[in-house]
C-alpha cells in the first residue's frame, strides 16, 4: 500500500504544484486586471461603468489583457516614435527622487538577464563553493567591472549561485576563470538539476565527453 501510495503521489504532486503555480500567477493578474477597471470606471463616464463590471467576471481575461499589452508594447518600442517615448519616459522616472534607484536598478538588471544581446544566464558551469573540492553550479552573468575590476589582476567571471531547492535566492561570486568549468548542458537543464536537488540528471552531451576536464583541486 505504502509503494502504491508514493507511485499515485509521484503522478499527482508535479501537476497539482503546476495549478497552483498557474493559479497564483492568474490571482495576482486578476488583481492587477481589478485595479486598472476600478481606475477606469473612475473616469471613465458611468454609462460605461456597467459593462467594464462586466469585464471582471470573464475568468482568463486579465491573462488575455496581459499578453495583448506586452505584445503591442514590444510592437510599439520597435518603431522610431514608440523608442523616443520610451527614451522620454526612462528620462522622467531617472529624475525623480526616491524612484529613480528603483527604477534605473531594475531596468539595469532587467536589461542585463533577458536582452537578447546580453550574456547574462547563458552558461552553466561548475564552480569550488563554499570551500575547496565541493562542486556546485553556477551561472556566468558576465565580468567585473570598474573599481572592482580595478583591484583583480587576472581574468575573472561574475557568477550566480542558486540555492537548492529555490533558485531565485543565491549567492554572486567573483572568482578567476580558471577555476571555472564550463558545461555542456543548457541552462534549463542545469536549473532542473538545481531544482530537484540532483536527482533529474541532465544526459552527457558527446562533446562534454570530448572535452572532459578532470576536476582541479586547490591548496
Amino acid at each position: 500500500m505504502k509503494k502504491y501510495i508514493l507511485t499515485g503521489l509521484l503522478v499527482w504532486l508535479p501537476l497539482t504544484i503546476t495549478i497552483w503555480v498557474m493559479m497564483q500567477v492568474l490571482g495576482v493578474l486578476d488583481g492587477v486586471f481589478a485595479g486598472l477597471i476600478i481606475a477606469a470606471q473612475t473616469v471613465l463616464p458611468e454609462s460605461l461603468r456597467p459593462g467594464l463590471e462586466s469585464l471582471r467576471s470573464i475568468p482568463g481575461l486579465s491573462a488575455i489583457v496581459m499578453v495583448s499589452v506586452l505584445l503591442l508594447t514590444g510592437l510599439a518600442v520597435t518603431n522610431f516614435a514608440g523608442q523616443w517615448i520610451l527614451d522620454q519616459s526612462n528620462r522622467v522616472f531617472s529624475n525623480i527622487p526616491i524612484v529613480k534607484s528603483i527604477y534605473t536598478s531594475v531596468k539595469q538588471v532587467s536589461d542585463t538577464l533577458f536582452s537578447s544581446s546580453g550574456q547574462a544566464f547563458r552558461h552553466a558551469v561548475l564552480v569550488q563553493y563554499p570551500r575547496a573540492g565541493s562542486w556546485t553550479i553556477g551561472f556566468v552573468t558576465g565580468k567585473p567591472s570598474g573599481e572592482v575590476a580595478a583591484h583583480l589582476s587576472d581574468d575573472h567571471l561574475t557568477l550566480y549561485v542558486p540555492t537548492t531547492p529555490n533558485p531565485t535566492s543565491g549567492f554572486m561570486l567573483i572568482v578567476p576563470r580558471s577555476d571555472v568549468i564550463e558545461l555542456q548542458m543548457s541552462v534549463d537543464e542545469a536549473l532542473k538539476y538545481i531544482i530537484s536537488m540532483g536527482v533529474v540528471a541532465p544526459p552527457l552531451h558527446a562533446s562534454a565527453v570530448i572535452n572532459q576536464v578532470k576536476p582541479r583541486h586547490t591548496a
